[in-house]
């Protein structure tokens, strides 16, 4: 992590987001204006209001239009943004006219103020507030259409102003991910912040955290501004470095992914006074790997019953369904449930694994003079099938080629039974007439 280019050398790369990623025209958002009511009274959490507001976006600044507001919206409520990275207006975020989908937005006011985590205090060692910070602050979360990107915004007007400059985005368009066990991970998180802004120069600190079912931990931390890493960083986690400083880059990698890598994970980006951050969910999915026992089955006669088991192991997440297919001899197939299953076993590395045994009764079921017999798991990860021969002897309604043979087997046999038979009478003839030559 040596010979770090300065922060503000990332702050370069996004003003090219309108090319392929973007759309040629900058949307204007319909965003829920959220904040908390003030007003009396002594309850543990303060009420908020919800107001409709809209966003004007733009990438260069420009004096502001004389727009009527829609009725439904009040004027004081409608905004002009201007990012000069572009980011917001990346085609997700502009959808066709007249489209019932549209991104999720949400607008918050923000109070700029120090971080208390070490590895992002350094960024207001000074312990002075600027100037600059006398102004109205908005913070902007923005979810794109079928997740294709997921925006947070801090942005900045003068006082008595509606203008707002975005100052930090924090991008992702990795909002969901999936990976098989075992393979790399890159959890995307872009970072830009405005070059002309006096609060860029001074360092920045990046910030992941994971979470899934309440519970919560730091992966990794990092120090911008004087290249440091947090004492805590979960093993096999990494960012490049030289990419983040350079281009903003400030995605996570995951060498190898595992069971309990699955949950949310947080992209947090602080600048003096600032944070923003995005979410993304990773769901780490593998497949089960089927086995049939016994196999290949015995022969079945007619009354056995024989009992099967299938071993479904090695899956993530939990969600499995078993099943039993019969194809006979004729080529239909027949499902024959999903047998008795058991519980859910966990392995050392957090797969789980369960089986299903079928009882087979040749009394019961027709299922003629054989066929194929198939175990079916359908999972997350994608069907999977695995099958064995059954086989029956002294099935009840042979075929006529059978009944033929048996017949000229018969035959050969009587045949056969007659010339022993023959041949043990003549020799015992043969016998007796020497023996009374003997005698007289």
């Amino acid at each position: 992590m040596s010979n770090m280019s300065p922060m503000y050398a990332l702050c370069l790369v996004a003003a090219v987001c309108c090319g392929e990623a973007c759309c040629s025209s900058c949307p204007v958002l319909e965003c829920w204006f959220v904040q908390e009511k003030t007003g009396r009274g002594g309850g543990l959490t303060a009420a908020t209001t919800l107001e409709k507001s809209l966003l004007h976006i733009q990438t260069d600044h420009h004096p502001a239009e004389s727009q009527q507001a829609p009725s439904d919206i009040h004027p004081d409520r409608v905004y002009l943004i201007t990012d000069p990275a572009g980011t917001l207006c990346h085609r997700s975020l502009n959808p066709p006219r007249g489209s019932v989908e549209k991104p999720q937005c949400e607008i918050n006011p923000f109070l700029p103020q120090p971080s208390t985590l070490k590895w992002a205090s350094p960024l207001t060692d000074s312990a002075s507030s600027p100037i600059y910070l006398q102004a109205h602050w908005f913070s902007t979360a923005i979810q794109g259409l079928n997740g294709q990107l997921a925006v947070s915004t801090i942005t900045r007007a003068p006082t008595a102003t509606k203008e707002h400059k975005v100052i930090l985005s924090v991008t992702t368009t990795t909002v969901s991910v999936q990976s098989r066990l075992g393979g790399p991970v890159l959890l995307d998180c872009g970072l830009w912040a405005d070059p002309a802004s006096p609060l860029s120069g001074s360092g920045f600190a990046v910030e992941w955290r994971y979470q899934f079912r309440g519970e919560g931990r730091l992966v990794l931390a990092y120090d911008g501004k004087t290249d440091r890493l947090a004492d805590v960083q979960e093993e096999g986690a990494t960012l490049d470095y030289e990419a983040l400083h350079q281009r903003g880059n400030a995605s996570l990698i995951l060498r190898e992914a595992e069971v309990r890598h699955s949950g949310l994970y947080i992209c947090t980006v602080y600048l003096p006074h600032l944070v923003a951050q995005v979410t993304m969910e990773l769901q780490v999915v593998e497949p089960p790997s089927l086995s049939i026992h016994p196999s290949p089955l015995p022969l079945a006669v007619p009354g056995q019953s024989l009992t099967v088991q299938c071993e479904a192991s090695g899956f993530a997440p939990l969600g499995l369904e078993l099943s039993w297919e019969f194809k006979g001899s004729d080529g239909r197939s027949r499902p024959l449930g999903s047998g008795s299953l058991t519980g859910h076993r966990q392995a050392w590395d957090g797969t789980y694994s369960q089986s299903s045994r079928l009882e087979l009764d040749s009394t019961q079921l027709d299922l003629g003079p054989g066929g194929e017999l198939t175990c079916v798991a359908v999972h997350l990860g994608g069907p999977r099938r695995a099958s064995v021969a059954l086989n029956r002897i002294g099935f009840s309604s042979p075929s006529i080629e059978d009944s033929m043979a048996m017949v000229g087997v018969a035959l050969v046999l009587y045949g056969l039974i007659k010339f022993v038979s023959w041949t043990v009478t003549s020799s015992g003839s043969d016998e007796a007439g020497q023996q009374e030559k003997k005698d007289k």
